[in-house]
This record gives structure tokens, sequence and C-alpha cells, in this order.
């Protein structure tokens, strides 16, 4: 590991994480004072009132009123007009600082513009798609191995959830075994086997409406960081099938919420070394993230196949693939010469040449500018202010980061598991709705967050925006319940 050429200055104490945490789910909730919450909801009535309106008629044909998971928030989804750098401005004309970073890819900050500009030029001349081969398809694919050695062969598709979909199928197509094992809480996107132990861990599949039983009946969980059960779970598959892959997000689920010891990802690659197992690492979030050679990079660990989202592309459309050793990456090469078994995968608008631009040139940049230790060098500064604010009211928040990964948890709905189920179930809901609280908070200083708990610093992450925000964080985190 360089510590020069990766996001993080310093490994989290993951000991002293879990310490905290656990501390801070068995004591009573400490919410914002009831006064104070409606005083924080009526920023909603009066200053987004343009945003209330557009939802209202959105909800008469959007189930929901929006079209992404990350655009729900609580009172009601706020309607964004403008974004730039380190802000983005709603439809009323109000600007907030973003850790949203549409979920983690635009580590230059949004609206880049010398990648807008780039995309410009394509679109002059080419437009955004043909449905043939494009040169920057080819450039894009030749960069991402070139940062990352261990993606000898690169397929690209249209986000996350296909790559991990495509992963599956060729690991399974490869090895001839049909078992996979992820992480318990972890989320490896929305594809039918893969909505099994979302969020909380064990909890198999509780959110698998509309899915049968035989689709994830090879897909199975084992507890966060417990190479125990996975050792279990790989020794029992040897007589039921054989294990193909374990897919795990490399910090920990959900972006290391639940963050995992430095030395797991070596531990897991020697499991899966003994048992003839293929291992997945998604990097949807720490792909280029967390540097130019990835969370692998960092952590020193070759994974068989890796899974990319949104980043390869900086934040533009259709962002995802998935790459690994030539073997079995060849496995992709669907109706494309060959012979023999092939996984299956398509989509026309993979690789179109307007994400395959953008990519190439967002992917420069951040090389050019050594974006990722700098918007790490941001979530440090964030992270080491939100901790002395933590400090001075007293309060049992707990707050860490991976570079520029940075996690305020407040309720630690996300730290339950069914572990003890009897508790998870009395308080889900509860624990939930406090950080539902606490995101409609900070929304209303100016701060976009997450789901009220994690953010995502940038480029455009500058010491006076950082301050900035610690000034906003302290306005609503003094108004906790007990705060004097």
């Amino acid at each position: 590991m360089n510590e020069q050429k990766y996001a993080i200055s310093q490994y989290p104490d993951v000991n002293a994480v879990y310490e905290g945490l656990n501390t801070l789910i068995r004591q009573p909730l400490r919410p914002i004072r009831r006064e104070k919450m409606q005083e924080m909801l009526d920023y909603y009535d009066t200053k987004c009132v343009r945003s209330k309106q557009l939802i209202a008629e959105a909800k008469k044909i959007i189930p929901g009123g929006v079209q992404h998971n990350l655009a729900f928030n609580y009172p009601f989804p706020i309607a964004i007009e403008k974004a730039q750098d380190a802000y983005l401005w709603d439809v009323d004309g109000n600007r907030y600082i973003d850790f949203l970073q549409a979920g983690g890819p635009t580590v230059l900050g949004s609206n880049y513009a010398p990648v807008r500009e780039k995309v410009f030029e394509l679109l002059q001349s080419c437009g955004p798609v043909t449905g043939l081969f494009h040169e920057y398809e080819l450039k894009l694919a030749q960069l991402i191995s070139h940062y990352m050695p261990s993606i000898e062969m690169f397929r690209m598709l249209g986000s996350g959830t296909e790559g991990v979909m495509a992963a599956i199928r060729a690991a399974r197509a490869f090895t001839k075994k049909k078992y996979v094992i992820k992480v318990g809480g972890a989320y490896h996107g929305w594809s039918d086997g893969m909505v099994y132990g979302l969020h909380v861990p064990g909890t198999g599949r509780l959110e698998a409406k509309g899915i049968p039983h035989g689709v994830s009946a090879s897909t199975q969980e084992f507890f966060p960081n417990s190479l125990a059960s996975l050792r279990r779970h790989l020794i029992l598959n040897r007589v039921r099938g054989g294990t193909a892959a374990v897919i795990l997000e490399p910090v920990g689920p959900e972006s290391g919420t639940r963050p995992v010891p430095y030395e797991f990802n070596q531990q897991v690659r020697e499991l899966c070394d003994e048992f003839g197992v293929l291992l997945i690492f998604d990097e949807v979030v720490t792909g280029f993230r967390l540097g130019m050679g990835g969370a692998q990079g960092y952590f020193g660990v070759k994974p068989d196949l890796t899974v990319f989202g949104k980043c390869i592309t900086g934040g533009y459309p259709m962002a995802g693939g998935v790459g690994g050793r030539a073997d079995v990456v060849s496995c992709f090469a669907a109706g494309i010469g060959g012979t023999g078994e092939r996984a299956y995968i398509g989509g026309t608008l993979s690789a179109n040449p307007l994400s395959c631009v953008a990519g190439y040139y967002a992917l420069q940049e951040m090389e050019r500018t050594n974006a990722a230790v700098i918007a790490g060098k941001a979530g440090d500064r964030l992270t080491a202010g939100l901790q002395k604010i933590i400090d001075r009211l007293d309060l049992p928040f707990v707050v860490f980061n991976q570079g520029s990964i940075v996690h305020l948890e407040t309720s630690g709905v996300m730290l339950l598991d069914l572990h003890n189920p009897i508790r998870t179930l009395k308080e889900l809901k509860p624990r939930k709705h406090m950080i539902e609280e606490m995101g409609a908070a900070y929304m209303a200083n100016g701060l976009i967050t997450l789901a009220g708990s994690r953010m995502y610093t940038s480029l455009a992450d500058t010491d006076e925006v950082i301050d900035d925000a610690l000034h906003r964080f302290e306005t609503v985190l003094s108004l906790i319940e007990g705060v004097h």
C-alpha cells in the first residue's frame, strides 16, 4: 500500500468503531428536540414550495414520486435544478453542500467542466449512441486495465446491478458450481439473486417480494466479519453443489458502514483459494474513489472479478461493468466468435460513445488532479471536525471514515441484525425514522447526505467548504435532546 496514491490516510480502528456503535445501539434514541424538529420541517413547507408541488404531481404517475432510491428524502424529495462542483441548487433556488455526490461516483465534483467539454465534443461529432463499436470503448477498457492490473479483460454494462449479475453468471459458468455467498446486510444491486440479506444481516428473503424462491435458493449470506461462518458455508457447500463465488464490498457492507478489519480481504482471498472459489470485489463505490487502483490496490488483494458502477464514467449514464481474469471474463463472449458454453449478457446501450468518452477523460482527470487523495483529505477534515463536535456536545454518536467515505451514525439503524431479533424488530422503525429526521434537518441547514448517515467528499470540497459544512452540522447536532 502506498498512502500517497490512496484516499485512506489512516485505516480506522475497527474495534474502536464497533465498540462505539454497540454502545450507541444499547442506548435510548437521542433525536432532535420535538419543537426544533418542527422548525426543520417548516423549512420544507416555506422554502421548498416548488419541489413539493412537483412531487405531488409526480406521485400521480411515478410510484413514490421519484425514479431512484437515492432520491427518497423525508418529508418529501427535493427537486434539483443545478449541480456544480461541491453544490446543488433546488428548483426553489436553495443551495446545498452536496455530500451525496450522486451516490459516490463524482469524485471530481459535480458537472466537472473538463469532462463535460469532452462529452460536448463527442455529441457534436457522433451523438450519444450508434449501436456499433467506437474507439473510446477500447480506450476506456485499456485505461481501467492499466490502473487495476487484475482487470485482464473488461466488459462494460449499464449499471452496477448489471455488473453483479454478469459476474455471478460468469462465475457459475466457469466453475460449474452454483452457490454464491455474500455478506449479510450488503447491497449488490437489485437483481433477483441478490435481493437477499439486504441491509439487515440474517434477513434472507425478507425483501424478496415478487422473486420466486428458486431464484435465490443458491444465494447465501454470512454475518459481517465472521470468517468462521464463511468457512462453514464453504465446507457444507462442498457436498451440495459447490460454491462458485464469494462477493463482498472490500471496505465492508454499505460502503463500509460495517467496516472490515484491514486483513479481512486477504483472509477471504485465502479461504477462496483453499476451497477453489472465485472472489468477486464489488467496487461500485470504492473503484477509483479510494484511488486509481481501487480498494484492491489499497488492500493489496487481487480478486478474480471486479464489479464497477457509476465511477467508471465519472457519473455519466450507463455506468457499470465487470472485469478480471481473462479465462473467466471470456465466458462473456456471448454470440461473438468462439465455441462452447458462454454466459449470455447484453445491453444495446452498454459502452455507448457518450459513456466511454466521459469515463476515459474522467479517469484521466482523476489521476492528473490526484482527486481521490484530495477528496480523502476532505473526508479526514470532515470526520475530525465532526468528532470534535460530538465530544464537545457529549453525544453518543459515532463518526469514522475510509478516506472520502464518511459515516456519521446517530441512530445506529444500520447496525441492527438478527443476532438479537426481538430488539431489531422493536427498534428498526423508530431508529429508521430518527435517521430520516436527521437527514431532513441536515438538508434544512443546507447539507445533502445519503440517508442522513453517509457522506462522500470530492475534489471540489475545499477546506472552506468543509468548515462551512461543519458549522451547519453543529447547528443541527446542538438541537439533540439532552444537549444544553
